[in-house]
């Protein structure tokens, strides 16, 4: 079973954040990322491209303000106004950081993405959380040879067993997983999950989470013949496997992420972040197995984001965890 002490390390404390300028649908992402939805004809115009931005910057600060005001630390960094980068909401797919102070950086499929990896703002987030990296990986020179893995939107993570998650796609190449892995110290478990038309999911983390005691899966979605294996791995390490269908993984029911907060009431407990169609989603049974797994749920409305970006919460968010001081802190 897992330990309260293990829920501390599965869980970040901090989050980072990265408020977009020039928020819109990405062409270049589209043709593996299904659940964007290009905008109405009429709103390619300036006009409505810049209300798309404005509708976007809203509801990221409004996620920010909503996880400092649940006791979480978060940096929300500015965008830059050129080069203009559609998906700059979205740092969890070019940057990790870990509680061993390990920091990542990751090859991203778009070549319009790869702007998005500044040295500027992973300089801010060390300062921000006094996070002193004691070693890099910089996975970055795959991109020249069209192999990419795309952050904790490739890879969902259970720390605690170290074991990573990955379904393959054209963002997830299963040889960087086990790469990334080897480097890592995790064990990789690689499978194969698609929508109802048999389209691979372009990351992981829209249809698997973890966090310290639950764990949500679209068993639907997964080869059958690999169904079993993947079930068998999560449910050895304790946690309880909220199933969810694949209605559910196109309304973002599966892109969670628990965080670690403080409490004056509570103390130390557990915040589960999601989106408002996320909740509407889970509604009924398992949202209730979800709330008696962790103190609070916050779930908070981005539907341009979801809409037009084809992400939501999760993929919003860079965890931060803290360093033990023994490993340099």
């Amino acid at each position: 079973m897992i330990s309260p002490m293990s829920a501390t390390v599965q869980c970040a404390s901090g989050a980072f954040m990265v408020c977009p300028r020039n928020f819109g649908f990405n062409a270049q992402t589209a043709s593996s990322n299904v659940f964007q939805q290009l905008p109405p004809a009429a709103s390619v115009d300036a006009t409505a491209e810049s209300e798309l931005a404005a509708a976007a910057r809203v509801e990221s600060q409004a996620l920010c303000q909503a996880l400092r005001s649940e006791g979480v630390q978060v940096l929300l960094a500015e965008d830059e106004a050129m080069p203009a980068k559609p998906d700059a909401v979205f740092p969890n797919n070019w940057l990790s950081l870990h509680g061993d102070g390990t920091l990542v950086l990751y090859p991203l499929l778009a070549a319009n993405r790869r702007l998005e990896r500044r040295a500027q703002l992973v300089e801010a987030v060390c300062e921000a959380f006094d996070f002193r990296p004691r070693r890099r990986i910089d996975l970055t020179a795959h991109e020249a040879e069209g192999r990419f893995l795309e952050g904790t939107g490739s890879l969902v993570l259970d720390h605690v067993a170290r074991v990573a998650y990955a379904c393959e796609s054209p963002r997830t190449d299963p040889a960087l997983v086990h790469e990334w892995a080897r480097l890592m110290g995790f064990e990789a478990v690689i499978f194969d999950a698609t929508d109802a038309q048999g389209r691979a999911y372009y990351h992981t983390n829209v249809m698997l989470w973890i966090g310290s005691r639950a764990t949500v899966l679209c068993t639907e979605a997964l080869a059958e013949s690999q169904r079993a294996n993947v079930r068998a791995r999560l449910l050895a390490s304790g946690r309880e496997l909220i199933e969810i269908d694949r209605a559910a993984v196109a309304a973002f029911a599966g892109n969670l992420l628990e965080l670690a907060s403080w409490d004056e009431a509570l103390g130390d407990c557990s915040l589960l972040v999601m989106s408002a169609s996320a909740r509407a989603a889970l509604a009924g049974e398992s949202l209730q197995r979800l709330s008696a797994c962790v103190d609070t749920i916050l779930a908070v409305p981005v539907p341009c984001i979801e809409r037009v970006g084809g992400g939501s919460v999760r993929c919003m968010l860079t965890e931060v965890p803290h360093v033990a001081a023994e490993l340099g802190a």
